[in-house]
């Protein structure tokens, strides 16, 4: 099929995100994305300024619900830690398709959690859906999204 005239927002959706902020040390995660709506998933994580001596991890995480239920890493989908030594200002990006989920046990939903480590430091991500199932990939778009522009 040719997709010359698709729009980007038309085969990507933004379904989930870390807000870019100062992130305090610990684990944030996004919204459950539920994989029945898309074929696959790209996070993109963004490091600002790290602080000092401060570490970045990123990880794909499956669970049962949008609740969370039985949550666990989806293997393979962690990025190599960024650190403040060489990483300010880099990007990083996780791809999943619906099948690389634990299918056999009811997994269908997958967050994305980003753990900062050492110092407060700057960073957010988005995830986007692609290759949704019905319509639009915008018509599945997080309420936050303001406009788009076409």
């Amino acid at each position: 099929m040719n997709m010359q005239n698709q729009l980007g927002s038309e085969a990507a959706a933004v379904v989930a995100t870390v807000d870019p902020d100062a992130l305090a040390v610990g684990a944030i995660s996004s919204d459950y994305v539920d994989m029945d709506v898309f074929d696959q998933v790209m996070a993109v994580i963004m490091a600002g300024v790290l602080g000092a001596a401060a570490t970045l991890d990123a990880k794909l995480e499956q669970a049962q619900d949008s609740s969370g239920t039985g949550v666990k890493d989806i293997t393979g989908k962690a990025i190599t830690q960024l650190v403040k030594a060489t990483d300010d200002g880099k990007q990083a990006i996780i791809n999943c398709r619906a099948e690389e989920l634990d299918l056999a046990n009811a997994f269908t939903h997958v967050r994305l959690t980003l753990t900062v480590g050492a110092a407060i430091s700057d960073g957010g991500a988005v995830v986007l859906g692609m290759g949704a199932r019905y319509g639009p990939a915008s018509d599945n778009d997080l309420a936050s999204v303001a406009e788009i522009i076409a």
